[in-house]
């Protein structure tokens, strides 16, 4: 092993030496769990029935053991493209099926706004989640490995800080705005109905985070203001805005709109193609979801785009190769 190699074994961060191991026990213990329920033992759980999306029964008996061919390729092979390619597609497939996950955070934080959690379906999409970072781990690890980049950052020359965000990342934060904006048009054209203030606090908060999460918190990504605080913020004024304010809701929310309504909108045009779409107890029209589904997608990955952009340029020096 050559030193430069070698120095960049020693500074890999802890997680690259565990993730694969832990991947393979999560494949191994949520896939039994997965063999169990498709035997015939799975419940019924909320709200549609199952825990997972797109991959009930044997389906995600498969998905586990794809995670763990995968991530024992990852240990043993040499640079593979298709290998990498099919790890990334397989954390990617645990993301989507965990999707419904969003809903229970939302309901676990806000209990007023109407939302079923059951704890048994909770455990079972955070730990197909769980399974979709340790996947993701252990391809991420493996492509710094055979790029030369730095184990820890990823790395590969030197850190260039951009004046200002690249112009992508300002149309990705004005994308998820528009689509904010769109979601509530759709609303305001067939009504807001008046049963919704009933609701209590719960509610109002959910509305607030909502109207937060789609205007202030997307432009905080590229806006000078997104890294100091502006002047008129009392006691905080001109000093900077701890990177994780912005970041982590934005990174959370992102990945977690993307994967639900990535899957909602694949699921509504199968329906609306095959004639099988069903309204439901409500009264909405179809126009309704092909205008706030697609909506909330696109604001999802402007948001998450955003955060990328952001992360990048706000990352400190990494405190094993200096870049």
């Amino acid at each position: 092993m050559t030193e430069r190699a070698r120095l960049r074994e020693v500074g890999a961060p802890g997680w690259r030496r565990w993730a694969s191991q832990a991947a393979i026990a999560w494949a191994a213990g949520y896939g039994s769990l997965r063999i169990y329920w498709a035997l015939g033992a799975a419940p019924s759980l909320p709200p549609i029935g199952t825990d997972l999306v797109g991959v009930t029964g044997w389906w995600s008996v498969a998905l586990c053991a794809a995670a763990a061919v995968v991530v024992a390729g990852l240990r043993r092979a040499r640079w593979w493209r298709p290998l990498a390619v099919a790890a990334w597609g397989v954390t990617v497939a645990l993301v989507a099926a965990s999707a419904l996950l969003l809903l229970d955070v939302v309901g676990i934080i806000l209990p007023g706004v109407g939302l079923t959690v059951h704890p048994v379906a909770v455990l079972s999409r955070a730990a197909c989640l769980a399974g979709s970072v340790l996947v993701g781990a252990t391809a991420l690890s493996y492509q710094r490995h055979w790029r030369s980049a730095c184990l820890a950052c990823g790395r590969t020359g030197e850190t260039v800080r951009p004046a200002r965000p690249p112009r992508w990342a300002r149309l990705a934060a004005w994308a998820a705005v528009a689509g904010c904006l769109a979601r509530l048009l759709a609303q305001a054209l067939v009504g807001f109905g008046s049963g919704r203030l009933r609701a209590g606090g719960s509610l109002l908060l959910f509305e607030a985070g909502f109207l937060l999460a789609g205007t202030v918190l997307p432009l905080a990504l590229v806006c000078r203001w997104g890294r100091v605080f502006p002047g008129w913020v009392p006691l905080l004024a001109g000093r900077g805005v701890p990177r994780w304010l912005a970041l982590g809701p934005a990174l959370g929310l992102g990945v977690g709109m993307t994967a639900y309504f990535g899957v909602a909108t694949v699921q509504l045009a199968a329906e609306t193609v095959t004639g099988t779409w069903e309204q439901g107890a409500g009264s909405l029209p179809l126009w309704f979801f092909w205008v706030a589904i697609p909506a909330y997608l696109v604001w999802g990955l402007g948001l998450g785009a955003a955060a990328l952009a952001y992360r990048r340029a706000t990352r400190p020096p990494c405190p094993t190769c200096g870049r």
